[in-house]
């Protein structure tokens, strides 16, 4: 019997804090984004000397409540998951545990709180909140687009490395220490700001064929720049486009699926399972 209560609380649970598809569910994280947006006002306003000397109690009292309450928010995901473990590591669970570690390490490190900005990434749930599919949509396109990029642009990372490694050790032997190349890693520094044409202008070559090669490399820099972009554009135009749902996985939490899918499409597990097996999965 006490078994059987448990499994309603855990259910309901699961209903208001996973899911915006009901009034009760759309409510708690309405709030839950209004309280993540005031505590990083709260921690902003921290950073300002005039602000923090005159209200830092308030401030500090006001970070703790905040944290107490996400503590507790975040006790409640784990309690009411179907497998606490898939929701733990999860893309938000990580986040939700980030967002409070902050203000605990605060007591050890001092300014640690500073990082409690870090909820704003808890603002992403505002697309599933307000029923925005299309910004659910688009989103997964854009992180298949990046999945399908990464090889690609790790070998494209890999080959600029070693591009203003051999640059950075040239411009160290034929500028030398007197033109401010003080030795090869700040040599690669020099190649990699000019690479990237930010051009900082603390070091600049002043041999003739030290600028030459500066010059080439600038050159080059235009040209590499483009190179992720028509990357991702590519797999852009090849991701597909699906339209989902806001609907979450109760066992590995991936949010959005096909309206007419009965099963997610990262684990398999069966969507429209029977609530009850939320609380006590298979």
């Amino acid at each position: 019997m006490a078994s059987q209560g448990s499994d309603i609380l855990k259910r309901k649970l699961y209903s208001i804090i996973f899911e915006a598809e009901t009034p009760a569910g759309k409510a708690f994280d309405v709030i839950l984004l209004f309280m993540i947006v005031a505590s990083v006002v709260v921690v902003s306003l921290e950073s300002v000397v005039s602000l923090r000397r005159d209200y830092l109690h308030l401030f500090q009292a006001l970070e703790w409540a905040f944290t107490i309450l996400f503590t507790i928010e975040y006790l409640l995901r784990i309690y009411s998951s179907g497998k606490p473990l898939n929701y733990i590591f999860s893309f938000f669970g990580i986040i939700d545990f980030l967002a409070i570690i902050p203000t605990y390490l605060s007591l050890f490190i001092l300014g640690s709180q500073y990082l409690l900005v870090i909820r704003v990434f808890r603002l992403l749930r505002i697309a599933r909140v307000f029923r925005l599919t299309r910004f659910v949509n688009e989103g997964q396109v854009l992180s298949k687009a990046l999945r399908a990029s990464l090889t690609k642009i790790t070998v494209f990372l890999g080959v600029v490395l070693m591009m203003v490694i051999v640059v950075g050790a040239l411009m160290y032997v034929i500028e030398g220490r007197q033109s401010g190349y003080t030795s090869i890693p700040k040599s690669i520094y020099w190649a990699i700001v000019t690479l990237t044409t930010v051009g900082f202008g603390d070091i600049t070559p002043v041999t003739p064929l030290g600028q030459f090669l500066a010059s080439l490399l600038m050159i080059t820099g235009y040209g590499i720049i483009a190179v992720p972009t028509g990357i991702v554009s590519v797999e852009l135009a090849n991701a597909e486009r699906m339209n989902t749902n806001t609907r979450v996985c109760p066992n590995c939490h991936k949010e959005g699926h096909a309206p007419t899918a009965n099963f997610c499409d990262n684990c398999g597990y069966e969507l429209h399972r029977k609530q009850e097996a939320v609380g006590n999965p298979a």
